[in-house]
């Protein structure tokens, strides 16, 4: 039985053939608006390609924009689908309207994996440098990072694919393009089918949660960390990770708003939904400065010239903006606002502010990366002086065609592959509908839900 004090809670209303039907016409139809926006998501893309070429030709350091957007849009994107793996795993109800939406981001990695090319080759020699290579070859983590990052998206397409496999037989069978038949493999719905369906997700999402834990690790260390002579901190790769947590459940956020406010989803996603993510956002959001600080004070008090040199740095030098910027809007602001229940409660306030952490979370990684590349060529690998510290890099008309034009184009895929996965899942809103009913609990309307397993 479940109840909540704060609100009334909402009963999925539509009977599961309507479900099919009703999302199977929403993947379909699209009108004048959703081209109109493809076409300027898509000249916005081409402008960040240019973007890219102008940039390419100049020095190693002026690449720093560019690794600062490939390590946003991989913190929000590919870590997203955690949001789907981890409410599965625990096996709540308020995440069946999000999970295909969650999970529909996994395509969004392939476009990651394109933009991460021209970075992983542009990536300066490890030799003289301590990394987490110890004594490879200089070659390790190009590599071994590139095998990582493909690995993550096999999987998220394999995960994406396992969940969806229903959803494209219902396509299919009601006059579904050729590539639907294909993706549905046969599925006739069997109990064998769903016990070995059930298997993949659990398999694939325990995967992708170790692989995204551990590409996190190997992208701040090796185009990070590992770039600022004198940087060695164990606890960085972990808070980048944890930041990711953060970012994920606030483009889970901005999503929902979006699809409840203008995709046609509204009697699909309750607030439930939101205020169940909600309460997660509070505590990635204290761990967020949790995790700074341990790396933070560990450098702090050691007094050193070298970790003295290198919080200026990232902290209190040329990027102190930034710095004041991600520390506001990712903890400060986004604590103080979520601790109230009547912010909580509204989907449009709580979208607000995944919006404000999400702009957080991008400056956030312009003062690690953008910094970090910004010291790349220095001569002495191994110690960093306050008096070798750059100016400020501020970002140049490529570099914003960069930022802007690749954004542009994560969300495009997005919306191209929305197209073709529903974005809502149809087989957990119709298993949704057979496990709940409304009932009465000393004069108060409650909702009783029935547990599978």
């Amino acid at each position: 039985m479940s109840t909540n004090h704060h609100h009334e809670p909402n009963i999925f209303q539509l009977e599961p053939a309507e479900v099919t039907q009703d999302v199977i016409n929403k993947t379909r139809v699209r009108g004048s608006k959703y081209w109109g926006i493809i076409a300027l998501l898509g000249g916005l893309l081409v402008l960040g390609i240019v973007g890219l070429i102008m940039r390419l030709d100049s020095e190693t350091t002026k690449l720093g924009y560019y690794a600062a957007t490939f390590s946003f849009l991989f913190t929000t994107t590919q870590t997203a689908p955690l949001v789907s793996v981890a409410f599965r795993l625990a096996k709540n109800h308020w995440r069946r309207p999000i999970a295909r939406a969650s999970e529909l981001f996994a395509i969004v990695g392939l476009f990651n994996l394109l933009i991460f090319i021209p970075l992983m080759i542009a990536l300066p020699s490890t030799e003289g440098r301590w990394t987490i290579w110890i004594q490879a070859a200089s070659w390790s983590p190009h590599v071994f990072d590139t095998m990582m990052l493909i690995s993550l998206v096999l999987c998220g397409l394999g995960l994406l694919w396992a969940g969806a496999i229903p959803d494209f037989a219902s396509l299919r069978d009601r006059n579904g393009s050729k590539i639907h038949s294909m993706l549905a493999m046969g599925w006739q719905g069997t109990v064998r089918q769903w016990k070995v369906q059930r298997g993949f997700l659990g398999f694939l999402g325990a995967f992708y949660f170790m692989g995204i834990i551990w590409t996190h690790y190997v992208i701040s260390s090796d185009f990070s960390m590992s770039l600022v002579p004198g940087w060695v901190d164990s606890i960085y790769p972990t808070f980048h990770a944890l930041s990711g947590l953060q970012a994920a459940l606030a483009t889970m956020l901005v999503t929902a708003y979006i699809l409840r406010r203008f995709g046609g989803y509204k009697e699909y996603i309750p607030m439930e939904t939101f205020w169940g993510m909600s309460k997660i956002f509070v505590a990635t959001s204290l761990l967020w400065f949790y995790f700074w600080w341990s790396a933070f004070i560990t450098y702090w008090y050691g007094r050193m010239e070298g970790e003295q040199a290198v919080l200026q740095l990232i902290n209190f030098g040329p990027y102190l903006y930034a710095w004041v910027i991600a520390f506001l809007f990712c903890f400060v602001f986004a604590v103080f606002l979520l601790i109230w229940n009547p912010i909580r409660k509204s989907p449009g306030a709580l979208a607000s502010i995944a919006v404000m952490v999400l702009i957080g979370c991008f400056f956030d990684r312009i003062r690690l990366f953008v910094s970090s590349w910004s010291v790349s060529d220095l001569r002495d690998k191994h110690h960093l002086y306050v008096k070798d510290l750059p100016d400020t890099v501020l970002p140049e008309t490529p570099d914003i065609m960069i930022m802007v034009g690749f954004i542009a184009g994560a969300v495009l895929v997005y919306m191209l592959a929305s197209r073709i996965v529903p974005v809502m899942s149809i087989w957990e809103m119709r298993e949704l509908r057979l496990y709940q009913r409304a009932g009465t609990l000393v004069r108060k309307k409650v909702m009783i839900l029935g547990k599978p397993e």
